[in-house]
């Protein structure tokens, strides 16, 4: 028969007497009761109809829990002759009963780095009823950051998972909430709320990982209280609290948290009450690891109730060694012995380690085993190994025993110290101060201990002219290196030395690395200038032509900068001058140039100053005074030095007037005479054709007239002149210059356009 819960007493469940084909009388004549096992009165039956009637409010979940489906059995006895019928009654689950979240508010610590897609664990909603009344469907409030993703456990109940839709930041929203509804099958349908936030944590990036992501687990049903089920272990690659991890059960049934409790700290799962095989015969436990960031994952542990076999094997250790030193051979590690109390084939055992380890299990005599090493250990690689030992005998159900140890590798001195790089550039610049930090050289050594203890060292050098000694140091205990002295880049731009690593191993293991040391240059130097020289000595003077082009080259001043690099690049600028705008000196290459066309306005005598300087960071200069004379040629006469002194200037315009006025008068006189002698030779010659002055060649004799000037122009120079006759004017004509043969010696050279000799001018005049 079936009927739904929560029907009225009096209820009618179905006629008996119909679907046992009897007459209705006879129900009645035979005595016809109903009895159960439990003696309760649930049903009752009615023989003067043959109903069948409920007696009392059926509660499914009361009766029969989370069981599905919900049967009661009940039995009918008649006499005359005697009879038993057995009766199921299956009552169906009607939807009466809400979901419920165990909490109201549920807290998730994420990580601001979680990758989209990331899926968190929720806590699922708790419905009394059964089949399509239970939780069906979960569904969140709107929201950019996560959507629901149902998800289904061995036992078929459903449970939320949180999918992370938008990557998280912890500088731009540091908390999110939302509601989480659950809701069931029924109809019409119940539903129950949490709340659900999210605080985003900043950081943490390494999710726990378990050694397994299933765990299977056979446990007789007279198991004593508090024994050792099953332990998980997992592992986190961050470090302190973020690399803590703490076990807790999830999505986990009231039945599971009744029966079973699981250590924090050390994932072990243990029994809390009693084991009842024919009530529940397996258990489904999701375990979440979690560490201290928030971070969590995830492994499942059924754990399967056995019957019948209630001894567990035994594990008797005879003798454990640890530490083992790394690179031995095969090594007996732990020498232990094994039984069951049991017999037959639940006393049969075997003995098992898990096989990615590098260990073996060996047989000896009487159930007694060898755990030795399968090569030798690299304590590099692995330090510390945690084996878990497993006795399981072979009865029904198997029951298994597990012992672990913790095996530690000793080290021993066979890696050399590594260089973080094979070789080192260290800049430096020049000036420093002595002991001065210039950079820093690291080594590592895998080893440990006094083996990975490392002392650094200067090798000597290649070059046995470097003074390697008096350059540099170099801190044995922390590879940082000092300039000993103040270093100079014009000296010494550049030097390579090797250094040491040495370990203090037994024998001792080292290591080299190249150092190359850059000395940075630094503007430390002025610019000098080769020309025109500045020593003191009598000013060099530059001639220009007064009809010399806009853009003439007068000179050029050449300098040079002991530093290098953009300390070392020249720039030239015309500082000073006698008269602004007349001549122009190029930034670059420091030729001096006439800026525009030259007058009889323009003064005779120039003084210019250049300035020199480099592009260093501050800037250094230097600067050069030039003297320019103006000529109308090459035979204008030297002028006085632009130098002299106000002074003397005022004594040469007194002296000038006196010799002008001294002439003129000579002059005068002269003209006279002459005008007189004329007179009476032309009056003795009257009857000449006309008049012919002349002068006899041997009043001028053949030599050249010679003209020095002290500018300059030191070396003698001669010129061919012709004074023209019957012109009526006395004029000069240069010729053409006659230029002497120099002596290598004193080679003539071009400064500023200019033709220099180093002598004096001498002239033909005819």
């Amino acid at each position: 028969f079936s009927v739904a819960e929560e029907m009225q007493s009096g209820s009618f469940v179905g006629n008996l007497a119909k679907d046992l084909g009897l007459e209705v009388g006879e129900l009645s004549s035979r005595g016809a009761q109903v009895v159960s096992n439990d003696n309760k009165q649930r049903l009752q039956l009615d023989t003067n109809t043959g109903d069948l009637l409920i007696s009392e409010m059926l509660d499914r979940e009361e009766l029969c829990g989370s069981t599905e489906p919900c049967a009661l059995y009940f039995q009918v006895l008649m006499k005359n002759p005697m009879q038993f019928l057995q009766i199921e009654l299956e009552i169906r689950d009607v939807n009466d009963h809400s979901p419920v979240f165990l909490e109201k508010e549920m807290l998730l610590e994420i990580p601001e780095n979680s990758p989209v897609g990331s899926v968190f664990l929720l806590e699922s909603a708790r419905d009394l009823d059964v089949g399509v009344n239970a939780v069906k469907s979960y569904t969140i409030s709107p929201n950019s950051y996560f959507h629901i993703k149902m998800r289904v456990n061995p036992d078929n109940r459903k449970y939320p998972e949180l999918v992370l839709d938008k990557a998280l930041d912890y500088e731009e929203e540091r908390e999110l909430s939302f509601i989480l509804m659950a809701l069931d099958g029924g109809s019409p349908p119940r539903s129950g709320t949490a709340l659900v936030r999210v605080v985003v944590v900043d950081t943490n990036d390494n999710t726990p990982e378990f050694e397994q992501t299933f765990y299977e687990v056979n446990i007789p049903e007279n198991s004593v209280l508090g024994s050792l089920v099953v332990t998980v272990s997992a592992w986190d690659l961050d470090s302190g609290i973020n690399g803590e991890i703490s076990y807790t059960f999830s999505h986990a049934s009231e039945d599971i948290y009744k029966t079973f409790e699981i250590n924090e700290k050390s994932g072990e799962v243990s029994l809390k009450s009693s084991l009842d095989f024919e009530a529940i015969d397996s258990y489904s436990i999701i375990i979440q690891a979690t560490d201290g960031g928030g971070l969590f994952g995830k492994s499942t542990v059924r754990i399967q109730v056995m019957d019948v076999n209630d001894n567990a094997p035994e594990i008797a250790v005879s003798s454990v060694t640890s530490p083992i030193p790394e690179n031995w051979p095969e090594t007996v590690v732990m020498v232990f012995s094994i039984r069951d109390k049991d017999s037959g084939e639940n006393g049969r055992i075997v003995c098992s380690i898990p096989e990615d380890l590098p260990f073996l299990l060996k047989s000896s005599v009487e159930n007694y085993y060898t755990l030795e090493t399968e090569r030798p250990l690299d304590r590099e690689r692995r330090a510390e190994y945690n084996i878990t030992i497993t006795v399981t005998d072979l009865g029904t159900p198997r029951l298994k025993t597990e012992h672990s140890i913790t095996l530690l590798v000793s080290d021993v001195n066979d890696n050399a110290p590594a260089f973080t790089q094979t070789s080192y550039t260290l800049f430096v610049r020049e000036n420093n101060s002595p002991a001065l930090h210039i950079g820093s050289v690291s080594a590592t050594d895998r080893d440990a201990g006094t083996n990975a203890q490392v002392t650094y060292s200067l090798l000597p050098p290649q070059d046995p002219h470097l003074p390697l000694a008096s350059l540099v140091s170099i801190n044995a205990d922390n590879g940082h290196l000092f300039a000993l002295r103040s270093l100079d880049y014009e000296a010494l731009q550049a030097f390579e030395f090797r250094v040491g690593a040495t370990d203090r191993g037994s024998p001792a293991l080292s290591s080299e690395a190249l150092v190359r040391v850059v000395v940075a240059d630094d503007n430390d130097n002025s610019p000098f200038v080769l020309y025109p020289l500045q020593n003191g000595s009598a000013p060099c003077t530059e001639l220009v032509p007064r009809a010399a082009e806009a853009g003439y080259l007068v000179t050029k001043v050449v300098a040079v900068d002991g530093d290098s690099g953009q300390n070392a690049w020249l720039s030239y600028q015309l500082l000073k001058a006698t008269e602004p705008g007349l001549f122009g000196v190029w930034a670059h290459n420091g030729e001096v140039r006439t800026a525009r066309l030259l007058s009889e306005r323009d003064a005779a005598k120039h003084r210019l100053v250049v300035l020199v300087k480099d592009n260093g960071e501050p800037p250094l200069s230097a600067t050069v005074t030039l003297h320019v004379l103006l000529v109308d040629g090459f035979s204008q006469p030297y002028l006085p030095l632009p130098e002299a002194a106000p002074a003397q200037a005022q004594a040469d315009s007194l002296t000038v007037y006196l010799v002008i006025a001294l002439a003129s008068v000579s002059s005068l006189f002269l003209l006279s005479v002459l005008l007189f002698v004329a007179v009476r030779l032309c009056r003795r010659n009257r009857a000449g054709s006309g008049v012919r002055c002349s002068v006899p060649e041997g009043h001028f004799p053949g030599h050249l007239v010679d003209v020095s000037g002290t500018g300059s122009l030191s070396q003698s120079y001669q010129y061919d002149i012709c004074l023209t006759g019957g012109s009526g004017t006395n004029e000069f004509k240069f010729l053409k210059p006659i230029i002497p043969n120099l002596p290598p010696q004193f080679p003539g050279k071009e400064i500023g356009g200019n033709p220099t000799f180093p002598g004096s001018f001498e002239f033909n005049i005819q």
